[in-house]
């Protein structure tokens, strides 16, 4: 230490600010997500200053929108995901089969589709906004408009399912 601003003296021992910031910021991480271990967590964040830092130097976006949407749906609700490549759903939660899908910032209308052959009784929609602030709902399979058709769709706009 070279200022006594700089930390607190406890116990005998000099302790830093930024050693108690590092373990607030870090206790309010597994309060956002206790799902998830604080280094997945970690890596989730240092994505999501990647795409943010890349937008802002080129003006395009960094291309990684459904593995963001993995990956927040894994920290967030606890999302088992499967095997890479894995047909008919990306993860368990409980004894649910859930089918991710991701909105970005770049889509104008907020729907997704999900194929009707899938196998997954919930759907867990993440919507990434143009600030790269995330939200989810998660929806039930029988909520889904289109049942008969190839394809079921979701309207973030229409929707009441269990929002955050």
């Amino acid at each position: 230490m070279h200022d006594s601003g700089d930390g607190i003296w406890d116990d005998g021992e000099w302790i830093s600010w930024g050693w108690i910031n590092q373990q607030l910021y870090q206790q309010e991480l597994e309060a956002a997500y206790p799902a998830a271990t604080l280094e997945t967590v970690e890596v989730f964040e240092d994505l999501v200053d990647s795409a943010m830092r890349y937008h802002q130097t080129t003006g395009r976006y960094l291309q990684i929108w459904g593995e963001l949407g993995e990956l927040y749906a894994e920290i967030k609700y606890g999302l088992r995901r499967h095997a890479p490549g894995t047909k008919g759903s990306d993860g368990r939660l409980g004894d649910d089969w859930i089918e991710v899908k991701t909105i970005s910032p770049e889509k104008t209308d907020n729907k997704v589709l999900v194929k009707r052959a899938g196998n997954f009784n919930k759907l867990l929609v993440v919507k990434i906004d143009e600030a790269f602030g995330f939200e989810s709902r998660l929806i039930d399979r029988s909520a889904l408009k289109g049942r008969k058709a190839k394809h079921m769709r979701f309207s973030w706009e229409n929707s009441d399912g269990d929002a955050e």
